[in-house]
């Protein structure tokens, strides 16, 4: 305890010396670990969105104008009959115009411009979730789509596939960024460290001449790469924090109608504690290869 406080009194006193290189150095833990922390709060958040909507996937089934009821019965008894179906609704061409202008205010003008109503009428198949249950529903869809009077079918879960697809490739994307950027943070605080270990030099040999411990001797220069790192830990977490709160209120509550808010959440508290220690890691590594090859 005796070293370790001797460590970080040397360390304070260091870092206060050298502040100006010592905040570079600390900046780029800080960018490192901001760019790191929001791939990871992005990928994160919408995993948790896209499995909601794949709890709440469901299949519509778009009918010509022309159709016939005979048309339209035939489509009904073969989504009923599926295992994979829950519940299924029709929906009339007035009630699809009256769903839209209700979802889409702003847009209600444009689409009683041309007269007449624009939107197909459908039906809107509830599915179930459980093993197999996307074979299914792709052989239903398969199925709709050769019966006359389906104009079109439309399945949620595969634009939802695609967009899981895309989290993780985007995640592969942040964490060899935030890898680069990391390796670029510790090499930035060897070289503040090996600067603060070049101006104590003489100061240096002398201990090693009478004899002093290695913890007193290299001890302060790690001491001094742990605190940037963890410094620059809680402020990429404090940017992260304050642009999670400016971009939610700004982008997301508009679509509060659409999505739900709560399933968008700031990094669990868990993972907060491990950036700041993987900073502190950083600048520990930063500082021992610095103290080492003095």
């Amino acid at each position: 305890m005796r070293a370790l406080r001797y460590a970080f009194d040397e360390a304070l006193a260091s870092l206060w010396r050298g502040r100006e290189s010592g905040l570079l150095s600390t900046a780029t833990i800080a960018l490192a670990l901001f760019v790191l922390g929001g791939f990871l709060l992005v990928t994160a958040n919408l995993e948790r969105l896209g499995a909601e909507w794949s709890s709440t996937a469901e299949l519509s089934v778009y009918l010509k104008d022309e159709v016939s009821a005979e048309e339209r019965r035939v489509i009904e008894t073969a989504v009923a009959s599926s295992d994979a179906v829950s519940a299924h609704e029709y929906v009339s061409k007035s009630e699809a115009l009256a769903r839209f202008k209700q979802t889409f205010g702003d847009l209600a003008a444009a689409i009683d411009g041309p007269g007449d109503n624009p939107l197909p009428a459908s039906i809107d198949v509830h599915l179930r979730s459980g093993p197999g249950a996307t074979a299914k529903v792709d052989d239903l869809a398969r199925k709709l789509r050769q019966l006359p009077g389906a104009a079109d079918v439309r399945y949620d879960r595969q634009w939802l596939n695609r967009l899981l697809t895309a989290i993780s490739l985007v995640r592969g994307v942040g964490l060899v960024l935030g890898l680069v950027l990391t390796v670029a943070a510790a090499l930035t605080v060897a070289n503040v460290v090996r600067l603060a270990l070049y101006a104590r030099r003489d100061e240096l040999d002398i201990m090693q001449l009478v004899g002093a411990p290695q913890a007193y001797v290299r001890g302060p220069f790690v001491m001094e790469g742990v605190l940037q790192g963890g410094v620059g830990a809680l402020a990429a977490l404090a940017g992260l924090a304050i642009a999670f709160v400016a971009l939610r209120a700004r982008y997301l509550v508009p679509l509060a109608s659409a999505i739900n808010l709560s399933t968008v959440q700031f990094l669990p508290p868990e993972l907060c504690v491990l950036l700041v220690v993987g900073g502190m890691a950083v600048g520990c590594v930063g500082g021992l290869v610095a103290a080492w090859n003095r």
